[in-house]
């Protein structure tokens, strides 16, 4: 696995909010709980360019056929309309060699579905927009379908499309990132605006500085 790398699925109608805040903290040094460069790659189906459901355009840095999970220390999957249709099913079927190979996957609102629709979702729990919109994939996993806005299992992170603060905490948990005190702190601050949580963060020094 490739610590520092994390891989984040671009397509059209890509839903800009879900992922913003955990990829932006991935890219954050300044808290992270030890030196090195993390960084977001975007992967698409190909390299060719695609257009957010806020209208951005991202240009993929790889194409989907040249991902590899041990090259890889995180696949994450936005939700997008096209994941009900069916376009998006490579994603689903990369993000199982994902899981095989031990290597995280993050998925939020519609990404839910495709994993679902890929059987990935049976037998971990799990949870999604509502259990009602997971049902219409014709998954068999509804009895581990949990009612909480982000539910981590093992190399699974899963989210509802509203929960994109609740998502971001799960992935940068996983990913051990920031440390535990740090990552609650993040936490109360983003999803509570607590400013004793914000204190925390203030006063708070990266490894290198302490020594």
């Amino acid at each position: 696995m490739v610590e520092n790398v994390v891989h984040m699925a671009v397509y059209d109608t890509l839903a800009d909010w879900e992922v913003g805040a955990a990829t932006a903290h991935i890219n954050q040094p300044d808290l992270h709980r030890e030196p090195g460069a993390w960084q977001v790659r975007t992967v698409g189906l190909t390299t060719d360019p695609v257009t957010t459901m806020g209208g951005l355009r991202i240009v993929p840095d790889l194409a989907l056929s040249d991902l590899r999970p041990a090259e890889s220390a995180m696949l994450i999957l936005p939700g997008a309309d096209t994941w009900t249709t069916g376009e998006l099913a490579p994603f689903a079927r990369t993000a199982r060699a994902f899981l095989d190979a031990r290597t995280p996957v993050a998925a939020i609102c519609g990404a839910t579905f495709g994993l679902a629709a890929e059987g990935l979702l049976d037998g971990r729990r799990h949870t999604s927009n509502a259990a009602e919109f997971l049902a219409a994939s014709g998954y068999a996993g509804a009895n581990d379908y949990v009612a909480e806005p982000a539910v981590t299992d093992g190399d699974l992170v899963t989210a509802s499309g509203v929960a994109p603060v609740a998502f971001a905490r799960e992935v940068l948990g996983r990913l051990d990132v920031f440390e535990p005190h740090i990552l609650d702190a993040w936490y109360r601050v983003f999803a509570h605006s607590d400013p004793s949580a914000y204190a925390v963060l203030a006063q708070w020094q990266p490894p290198e500085a302490r020594a």
